[in-house]
C-alpha cells in the first residue's frame, strides 16, 4: 500500500479549514467487480430470511378420516377423504417448509466486496470522514443532524462509528433516514443501499487498523510538519571546555643510596 494511489478525502467539521486524510488505494480504490458483489450482497439478503414458513399437508390437517361417499353408484368422481388437495380446508401439495437460506461465502469474497463497495463511493465522491458526530458528553439529534448537514442534501445515509462513541450512538438512534452501524459491522449491502457513506475519524481509524494501516498525513500535513521542524531553535551555547590541569612537576628522583653508605649513616649516628 503505497502513498502514490492515496485517496485525499477532507475531515470535515463545524470548523472550516480541517485537516485531510489520505486513504490508502488498495482499500477504498479496489476495482469494481460486479458479479461478486451481487453474489455477496443476495448471500446477505437470504441470511437474514426467517425461514419459518410451513403448511399443512393431508396428512397434518385435521379431519378427513372418513370416506366422503361410496366408491362407486353415486355418478360422483370417487373421493378418500375430504383433507385431499383438491378440497377446500384440505392440505396443500409441495407448500413450503420450514428451512435456511443461508449461503457459504468466504471471508475474502465478503471483505472484496466491501472493499469494491467503499471503492465506488470514494470514486463517486459520496464518501465523507467527520471528526466528530456530537460534540460534549451529552447526546443531541439535533446537532447530529447539523454535523451531517455539511456533507450535502442526501436521502439517506450509512454512518460508520466506533463503539466507544458512546454519544454519537444516542444521538443517532432516532433518525430514519441514517443507518448507524458500528465499524466492524460495515459491509456490502449497507453501503451499496443508502446513498452516501460516512466514518467518523474514530471509526476510520478503527477500521484502517484492521488492515494494519494508520492513517496517514496527507502532503499539506506533511509541509506543516516539516515547516515547523525548519524553524530556528534556540541552541544553547556549548560550555567552555574546562583548561587541562597542570600536571605536577615531578619530583626529582632520588639517587639509590649504595649499601656502605647505608651502614655508615647508623654509626654516625650511634656514635
Amino acid at each position: 500500500m503505497t502513498a502514490d494511489n492515496a485517496i485525499a478525502v477532507p475531515v470535515l467539521g463545524r470548523s472550516p479549514g480541517g485537516r485531510t486524510v489520505a486513504l490508502p488505494g488498495a482499500i477504498f480504490d479496489a476495482p469494481a467487480n460486479i458479479a461478486l458483489l451481487h453474489q455477496v450482497v443476495v448471500a446477505q439478503q437470504a441470511a437474514a430470511r426467517q425461514g419459518t414458513h410451513a403448511t399443512k399437508t393431508r396428512g397434518e390437517v385435521s379431519g378427513g378420516g372418513h370416506k366422503p361417499w361410496r366408491q362407486k353408484g353415486t355418478g360422483r368422481a370417487r373421493q378418500g377423504s375430504r383433507r385431499a388437495p383438491q378440497w377446500t380446508g384440505g392440505g396443500v401439495a409441495h407448500g413450503p417448509q420450514p428451512r435456511s437460506y443461508a449461503q457459504r461465502t468466504n471471508k475474502k469474497m465478503i471483505a472484496q466486496a466491501l472493499k469494491a463497495a467503499l471503492s465506488d463511493r470514494a470514486r463517486d465522491g459520496r464518501l465523507f470522514v467527520l471528526d466528530a458526530i456530537v460534540e460534549g458528553d451529552q447526546p443531541s439529534t439535533k446537532r447530529a443532524l447539523e454535523a451531517l448537514g455539511v456533507i450535502g442534501d442526501y436521502s439517506s445515509a450509512v454512518v460508520a462509528l466506533s463503539r466507544d462513541e458512546d454519544v454519537a450512538w444516542l444521538s443517532l438512534r432516532n433518525t430514519p433516514l441514517v443507518h448507524a452501524i458500528a465499524v466492524d459491522q460495515l459491509n456490502a449491502y449497507d453501503v451499496l443501499v443508502n446513498q452516501v457513506v460516512v466514518f467518523s475519524l474514530a471509526a476510520l481509524t478503527d477500521y484502517l487498523a484492521r488492515w494494519g494501516v494508520a492513517v496517514d498525513p496527507t502532503e499539506s500535513e506533511i509541509e506543516a510538519e516539516s515547516e515547523v521542524e525548519a524553524e530556528p531553535k534556540a541552541k544553547a551555547e556549548p560550555k567552555a571546555k574546562a583548561e587541562p590541569k597542570a600536571k605536577a612537576e615531578a619530583k626529582p628522583e632520588t639517587e639509590p643510596k649504595s649499601k656502605a653508605q647505608a651502614k655508615a649513616e647508623p654509626e654516625e649516628e650511634t656514635a
